[in-house]
């Protein structure tokens, strides 16, 4: 996997050795329940997740290019494994980041450098998100990044918090990001 880099930080594979950072992170229970999942809980909780589910095409950890440490999660999934039905040639993204970085810029970053990589080397015609409606910040990043609202609501109930409640949609056409 193709590992990206930004101003402020390095996207790449998930390591083993990053278990014990992600536990620090991922156990806050203000963070994964926005993104629809349960804080961990136990280090070996979160090796499991790398192994299983970050270990996949398309999903980088984001680390922090001054200190190399694993802040959080970005990725995206084709439409096979998406949340939403969308059609072959397009993706949904997803993305989160620890706590003690909020607020800084650092998800649009992460996010921005998907959204190329989406389209310009993946080759993807239209990309999606969606987030919970008590989690605007989620819809900000998306929106920093060229995304709209569609005015679509709807369940995600694979989603292991939260499948019983409605996201809002947004969409990013390739032709739009240019």
């Amino acid at each position: 996997m193709r590992i990206l880099e930004t101003a402020r930080l390095i996207l790449r594979p998930w390591r083993e050795s990053d278990a014990d950072m992600l536990f620090r992170y991922a156990s806050d229970p203000d963070v994964g329940p926005r993104a629809g999942w349960p804080p961990h809980k136990s280090v070996a909780e979160s090796l499991e997740i790398i192994k299983t589910v970050f270990c996949g095409e398309g999903m980088w950890a984001v680390e922090l290019r001054d200190t190399s440490e694993a802040i959080g999660c970005v990725g995206y999934l084709p439409a096979s494994d998406s949340n939403l039905e969308i059609d072959s040639d397009h993706a949904e993204v997803g993305y989160w980041i620890a706590r003690p970085y909020w607020g800084k810029g650092l998800c649009t970053e992460a996010l921005r450098a998907v959204v190329d990589y989406c389209f310009n080397v993946k080759g993807f015609t239209v990309l999606w998100g969606d987030y919970f409606p008590e989690n605007p910040a989620s819809g900000r990043v998306m929106e920093k990044c060229g995304f709209v609202e569609t005015g679509l609501e709807v369940l995600c109930p694979g989603l292991e918090i939260g499948g019983d409640k409605p996201v809002k949609v947004m969409r990013l056409d390739y032709a739009l990001s240019e």
